[in-house]
């Protein structure tokens, strides 16, 4: 399975579609389908059936909801300049201690912006 650049939690804008333009936050990010649910885009009607719950009240009826698009359809805001911009990773060393008080050198992967350079 491949891995995503963008993450939950990322402010992302759309760049083709329907919402084309709209910026929103990344709800949730689905890897096995390459796809990403952003806060305010791709909105839907769901017709969900009516019920009770325990208390009496009744649920159901037409809900509005967000659908996932695909994470080609999307691009990452730079937090610096609040513009979209492609993602690279940097790999930097990092000195890390063990429980039994021990250090040892480690990788670990940054995501960087393609357009400034400076870290995401």
């Amino acid at each position: 399975m491949k891995s995503l650049a963008i993450k939950k939690g990322d402010l992302v804008q759309v760049i083709t579609g329907k919402d084309k333009g709209v910026k929103g936050k990344v709800i949730a990010v689905i890897p096995e389908a390459e796809k990403v649910l952003v806060e305010g885009v791709n909105r839907i009607k769901k017709h969900t059936k009516v019920g009770e719950s325990t208390r009496g009240a009744k649920t159901g009826g037409i809900v509005t909801q967000e659908a996932p698009v695909h994470v080609s359809n999307v691009m990452l805001v730079d937090p610096s300049d609040d513009r979209p911009t492609r993602v690279g990773y940097r790999r930097e060393t990092v000195t890390k201690t063990r429980a039994d008080g021990t250090t040892y050198e480690s990788t670990r992967s940054v995501r960087v912006s393609k357009r400034t350079g400076k870290d995401i």
